[in-house]
């Protein structure tokens, strides 16, 4: 009975999970694109962000994203903005869709900018590190609007130009460039990707927890009932005699783990959620 109730709940709570993440990434607010929880702009400095973002985002099928916070609570910038991305599935018009993301924690004075999906493609490592170098000047002495804007339109730019092998140098963002061939190339296969549908995340978290209960209990076995005093006669078995013989001594060193975890990382990598994503992060 124990094994069976115990079942029921980690079903249940995988379910539980599975399901909500679906929901909140189902209603997530894909028309919004600025979230200053720092409070840097203005009202109107951010309406007019918001304006310019809705309106690139459109031209390029990308959600260009700024996030602003006092603190992470002890993520890292990356693990921080990876967590976003799992929890929230933003996207231009689809759940975890082409998703382009500033982040900014004024605590730790960090600055990571992210690209999911197409945004991966388009804004690399290496590009994401020329509009960071870009910006970081105007974001150091506070004109925080004046860095997020540069940071939409140069964003928006790079989306419409193929990435080249050799080293990437922006040369101004071009209002008239037309690049509208492959707006829609690679949405409609995300949409209908089976990964993102909820019935399958539904059934794909059971036969986890299924697994998991089938090993717990398989590994469990029988209780053992033979112990040192098994096959012992009391009356007749004597210990004749004992010695303790000291053979050698081991010492070994590990360096000591540091706790410093709220260190910006550079670089792009897999959030917690396996979603894959380009990536450049600082100080300012």
């Amino acid at each position: 009975m124990q094994k069976q109730g115990f079942l029921f709940l980690l079903m249940s709570l995988v379910l539980i999970l599975s399901m909500g993440i679906t929901a909140k990434a189902e209603t997530f607010d894909r028309h919004k694109y600025i979230y200053d929880d720092a409070g840097l702009l203005t009202d109107q400095e951010a309406s007019k962000l918001q304006e310019l973002s809705s309106r690139l985002s459109e031209e390029r099928d990308t959600a260009f994203i700024i996030i602003t916070v006092n603190g992470t609570d002890g993520k890292s910038a990356k693990q921080y903005v990876g967590d976003y991305y799992d929890e929230n599935g933003p996207g231009y018009d689809q759940p975890f869709g082409n998703t382009a993301i500033l982040f900014l924690d004024m605590q730790g004075r960090d600055i990571y900018l992210a690209g999911f999906k197409k945004a991966e493609d388009y804004l690399t490592d290496e590009r994401l590190d020329l509009i960071r170098d870009e910006i970081t000047p105007a974001l150091s002495e506070g004109n925080y609007f004046e860095a997020f804007s540069d940071y939409i339109t140069t964003s928006h730019e790079y989306m419409g130009e193929e990435p080249s092998n050799g080293s990437e140098e922006y040369n101004g963002y071009d209002s008239d460039a037309d690049h509208h061939e492959y707006a829609n190339e690679d949405t409609n296969v995300d949409s209908e990707n089976i990964l993102f549908q909820w019935w399958f995340q539904v059934i794909a978290a059971l036969v986890v927890a299924g697994i998991v209960v089938a090993i717990m209990i398989y590994s469990s076995g029988g209780r053992v009932t033979v112990n040192g005093q098994t096959y012992i006669n009391n009356k007749h078995s004597k210990v004749l005699s004992r010695s303790d013989r000291f053979v050698r001594q081991t010492v070994t060193k590990q360096k000591k783990p540091s706790n410093n975890t709220n260190n910006t990382s550079g670089g792009g990598g897999i959030s917690r959620g396996g979603h894959s994503h380009s990536g450049s992060g600082g100080k300012f």
